[in-house]
């Protein structure tokens, strides 16, 4: 059975009673059990988890101690003949010393203990510290017999499980100024587990949730965290049993913190997402690891699991332009490309900036542009020079909410047919104008470029380029004709987004302008959004509406746009990509339907990539981009082969 690198966690937060060892790994082993029932492979308690994290002073008895190791006891043997790998907290006295831990257990075998290192001053507890000395045998470890299992105790310590590997660190370690678990990462660890013990105050939470995020796609890993709850003191703090489980950043799943029972909380880690996005970053490949030896120990396989019937994970449709974080997206996004244009203008001290108005999408968000760079740079905006250039295909809808467009914001406009010059042009070639092959298209696209390059010379202007990350990425723009401009704003933008970015415009910022025929921008951007995406390339229909629709033509852009960011920013084979696509898209589109569109996206993106060997300065404004001078760099002539075949 294929896993797709996922692997299934989770975060167990029992509602304890405080110092009552044989309560408590009861109330383990019942979550253990109903953890296994969900093929659960990794399942994290929190610190301290068998004795309560509490318990002051009462963590030098000898009773609770030997309760606490009667309890691991207990729960050694109850993981007997199960596939899932446990991680409880207890305290362990070691040769005279207590010390906070947290221990490995799978199959009725303790396979590793791993101690705190920070947040044990002014506590009973030593700090795993000590055992960050070399041993003659071991490394950095020490020999320990407990719960009558012999084994390793060390801070340094990965644990494998089938592909996946993971470490360990306990509650304030990821709170301190240098994590013990940016060495785990550097030494190989996908995941972090974290048995944790985190007191509720004020404004505690949004801190914990930006240290895991920003942690965990720092160190490009997956993160479980599971806290003390329901059943600690609250003598003088409250404890709230927050987890949650996150992956590069992204919190994949979260518990409602102060419940009085125990709960679970589950997700599917990708941790091949994880070593693709570890592999592309600089930054972490130039570190080396600590000087630890860390010392790895094989847990077996993971649990069996059909990801295929359950994936427990969000899969985002449209991971360019996801409904929670739009508004944000939108803002800055517009913000990087007026600054980027902005500079390039002023730098050459253009006196015109030169764009073709079409009335579609991808036009229009050029122009927004182009009017905020303008504005940003306190220049005229008559110094704009928008064209239209209506040939066979142009319809009355898209005409005029161009001309409407410039004229709202008070731009210089000029008309300009293409009709005369390219039959003048299919004359010369000796081609039948009534054959609407490549040729007819293509020649209408170049004969519009060349008149916006005469126009910039004209004017002693700049053309700036509207074609899209998502055109660009299928090649769906003709070589020499729209393909080439003098700086590109919209080139790291797909066609997903680039509707978003329209409608935010029109809904934010510049909802006021009013053109001569008494329509808003904000009614004209609002049309321009739900007009068909068309070259119009084509002759209209009778009733003069657009003909031909690029959707119908190269697939649905909702559906390329998935695939451009699963295969350039994670890094994912076609068959994981079908995977995730039909769980992204279950109700809107079949297998076969998805499936045609992704062999036509692998096939284009390979054969295309010469058109974008060669593509003009333009700015980047995500993880994504096609940019020859770094941002994608791919031979022109590499086959598709193997990558078709994965289908």
């Amino acid at each position: 059975m294929n896993t797709f690198g996922f692997i299934r966690t989770a975060a167990a937060v029992p509602a304890i009673k405080l110092a009552d060892t044989t309560y408590n790994a009861a109330e383990t082993c019942r979550l253990i059990d109903k953890a296994a029932e969900q093929h659960i492979s990794l399942l994290v308690f929190p610190e301290l988890s068998l004795t309560g994290s509490t318990c002051g002073d009462l963590f030098a008895q000898e009773k609770l101690l030997k309760g606490a190791e009667a309890g691991v006891r207990k729960i050694i043997g109850h993981t007997k003949g199960k596939s899932i790998t446990v991680i409880a907290g207890t305290p362990i006295r070691y040769i005279g010393r207590i010390y906070d831990c947290a221990v490995i257990i799978r199959n009725g075998e303790l396979l590793g203990i791993v101690p705190k290192i920070y947040g044990t001053e002014g506590t009973l507890f030593s700090s795993g510290n000590d055992f960050l000395h070399p041993c003659k045998d071991s490394g950095y470890a020490s020999d320990v017999t407990y719960a009558g299992q012999y084994c390793l105790i060390s801070p340094a310590q990965l644990f494998t499980i089938g592909e996946t590997t993971f470490a360990v660190e306990l509650g304030e370690d990821l709170w301190s100024p240098m994590q013990p678990s940016a060495g785990h990462a550097l030494a190989g660890a996908q995941i972090i587990a974290n048995p944790s013990a985190s007191a509720e105050i004020l404004f505690r939470d949004r801190y914990r949730k930006d240290l895991l995020s920003q942690h965990s796609a720092r160190t490009h890993t997956g993160y479980i965290h599971a806290s003390a709850g329901f059943g600690e003191s609250s003598t003088d703090m409250v404890y709230a049993g927050a987890a949650s489980i996150w992956e590069n950043g992204d919190c994949l799943a979260e518990n409602e913190r102060f419940s009085t029972e125990s709960s679970l909380l589950t997700a599917d880690i990708d941790t091949e997402r994880i070593s693709v996005l570890r592999s592309k970053d600089n930054i972490f490949k130039s570190i080396y690891p600590a000087e630890h030896k860390y010392l790895t120990t094989d847990l077996g396989n993971p649990a069996e699991t059909d990801f295929e019937k359950d994936l427990i994970r969000h899969i985002e449709p449209h991971p360019f332009a996801p409904e929670g974080d739009l508004k944000y997206r939108c803002r800055e996004i517009l913000a990087i490309q007026t600054a980027g244009l902005a500079r390039r203008l002023s730098h050459l001290q253009c006196n015109t900036a030169v764009l073709g108005i079409s009335g579609g999408l991808d036009s229009t968000l050029a122009l927004l542009v182009v009017v905020m760079a303008f504005d940003k740079l306190g220049w005229s905006r008559d110094r704009i020079v928008g064209v239209t250039m209506p040939g066979y295909g142009t319809t009355v809808r898209t005409k005029s909410n161009a001309t409407d467009l410039m004229d709202a914001f008070g731009i210089t406009s000029r008309e300009i047919s293409i009709v005369a010059a390219c039959d003048r042009h299919f004359m010369d070639l000796g081609h039948d104008k009534n054959l609407h092959d490549v040729t007819y298209e293509n020649s209408q696209a170049r004969e519009r470029t060349q008149i916006l390059m005469d126009v910039a010379n004209q004017t002693n202007g700049l053309v700036i380029g509207t074609g899209d990350l998502s055109e660009l990425a299928l090649g769906w723009a003709t070589y020499n004709g729209d393909h080439m401009s003098m700086y590109g704003v919209n080139a790291s933008i797909p066609k997903t987004l680039v509707r978003s970015l329209v409608k935010w415009a029109a809904n934010n910022t510049f909802s006021d302008c009013t053109s001569a025929t008494d329509r808003t921008v904000k009614d004209i951007l609002l049309d321009i959004a739900d007009t068909p995406i068309s070259p119009e390339l084509l002759p209209a229909d009778d009733k003069g509406e657009i003909q031909q629709v690029t959707e119908d033509l190269v697939g649905p852009y909702e559906l390329h746009d998935f695939f451009i960011y699963n295969f350039m920013r994670n890094g994912y084979a076609p068959e994981k990509i079908f995977f995730l696509a039909r769980k992204a898209f279950a109700g809107s589109y079949d297998d076969d339907t998805i499936k045609k569109w992704l062999k036509t996206f692998i096939r284009r993106f390979f054969n295309q990539q010469f058109k974008r060997s060669c593509l003009p300065d333009g700015p980047a404004v995500g993880t994504v981009s096609l940019s020859p001078r770094g941002g994608w760099q791919m031979p022109s002539d590499s086959w598709s082969t193997m990558f078709s075949a994965d289908l």
